[in-house]
């Protein structure tokens, strides 16, 4: 089963499943298709994290990369040039399949090449997503209209001489050259870049349940301090909002690339928290794919990849269909660029893994509500019992500008969160409460689920 945010990511997942290749085949195969079928969420020029789960054990795949070395430490880019990292997708890609995967990189980018080359037809989230984007490429044309097809032949190129060459066809050669000659980027950098990292995820207990998630440079352990403190304030929404402000205050202060955040699961730290006000994050951007897969062998991949806001830095590296990513504004975090360091990152996959509970990838897209969504969907699947459809069904809440923001389904709870002091706003656009997938690996069959605020499905045979 695949579960991802368009269906032709999800259908050619499936295709490469029942041609032979595993979960991480299908999942690198859909990852590249997203590129195509929702380019101003995802593509070449971005970065990547997965975890992966097998017989052995476990895995946590960090693919993102660096700020350049001669980077200067401020301002804080938002856009343009300025703004991109080392991109880290394709190294991601290649680091899966050769460590677990049963086909060549090749015939895994085949669907993605046939789709950027004779044309994909535009979802209903992805035409309405193109037309709001303010950094969408003239190189790409006018945005597609709801079911238009639409093709991007250059890219169609690039990913030919990556299936051809391998990664070192994209961090050396025509592409290094391209990317580098659009950007602040230089061609040593993504020469030097080392490639994706193997990390040991982090991990708690909701009750009983093992929860897993990736250790900085990303946001996971907000998603894993929200669940220890709902855990220990009872599952209801009042405390979900405190529990994730709480988290993502800690997440802001201590999250950096390289740092320890062990201490923020801590028995001793979670009992300081609680004793604490709430601090309201403020607003940050972003934009993401997700996707979840599971193969007949049980292999259970978590995977995610972004260019971080709607079509990244609005940059296209010349002659390859490759937009660049604008992740380097995630340096807002810490207040200034760190030259060859990562920023905070905002995407983070999921894996629940409980001997005798529920088990399975899971994760929402959506910068900073990831972590914030992580917790109400794990709530949802073990506080409730949901299954995945209806877990990611529920109406969300969004903590940002200091503001608690609230889904139509909710908007009975806002009496009960002003009376805490907190901003409510009524929302009718869902478009900023994320966007999610997952699937339950049961004794005998699967069950999984595809967020309706995108494009995508659960597919299995």
């Amino acid at each position: 089963m695949i579960a991802t945010s368009q269906p032709s990511a999800s259908l050619a997942g499936l295709q490469i499943m029942s041609e032979g290749g595993n979960a991480v085949d299908a999942a690198v195969a859909a990852a590249a298709v997203l590129c195509v079928s929702e380019p101003m969420s995802t593509g070449l020029g971005g970065d990547a994290f997965a975890i992966v789960r097998n017989d052995s054990g476990i895995y946590g795949m960090d693919a993102s990369g660096p700020a350049p070395a001669s980077a200067p430490r401020l301002p804080v880019p938002g856009g343009g040039p300025g703004s991109c990292v080392v991109p880290g997708a394709v190294a991601g890609w290649d680091a899966l399949i050769r460590k677990f995967g049963r086909l060549e990189l090749d015939v895994v980018l085949g669907p993605a090449i046939d789709l950027a080359r004779n044309g994909v037809a535009a979802g209903f989230h992805c035409s309405n997503a193109w037309m709001r984007a303010t950094r969408a490429p003239i190189e790409f044309g006018p945005a597609p209209r709801i079911g238009q097809s639409f093709t991007i032949a250059n890219l169609a190129g690039s990913l030919r001489e990556i299936a051809e060459g391998g990664p070192q066809a994209f961090y050396r050669g025509r592409i290094a050259h391209a990317i580098a000659s659009a950007t602040w980027l230089d061609e040593e950098d993504l020469a030097t870049y080392p490639g994706a990292r193997w990390v040991e995820p982090l991990s708690t207990s909701y009750r009983g349940v093992s929860v897993y998630e990736l250790p900085p440079p990303t946001q996971g352990v907000a998603a894993l301090e929200g669940l220890a403190l709902l855990q220990e304030l009872g599952p209801s929404l009042t405390n979900q909002v405190r529990a994730v402000a709480l988290a993502l205050e800690d997440a802001f202060e201590s999250v950096r690339d390289g740092s320890d955040v062990n201490h923020l699961l801590s028995p001793e730290h979670l009992q300081r928290r609680l004793r604490h006000n709430v601090a309201l994050a403020p607003e940050l951007r972003g934009g993401t794919v997700y996707l979840s897969c599971v193969d007949d062998d049980g292999m259970a991949v978590s995977f995610i990849q972004s260019i971080f806001e709607p079509f990244g830095s609005g940059v296209v590296a010349p002659g390859t269909g490759i937009v660049l990513n604008n992740r380097a504004a995630c340096f807002e975090v810490g207040g200034e660029v760190v030259p060859g360091r990562r920023p905070y990152h905002t995407i983070i996959p999921g894996m629940l893994d409980g001997t005798a509970g529920p088990r399975g990838p899971f994760g929402v897209m959506g910068g900073f509500i990831q972590a914030q969504a992580h917790v109400q969907l794990v709530s949802a699947i073990v506080d409730d019992e949901c299954d995945p459809q209806e877990a990611l069904d529920r109406p969300r809440f969004r903590i940002d500008q200091n503001s608690i923001h609230l889904e139509e389904g909710l908007w009975h709870c806002a009496d009960e969160l002003q009376k805490l002091g907190h901003t409510v706003v009524l929302e009718q656009d869902r478009r900023g409460f994320g966007g999610g997938q997952m699937i339950l690996i049961k004794e005998d069959h699967l069950q999984g689920g595809s967020d309706p605020r995108k494009d995508g499905m659960a597919v299995g045979y």
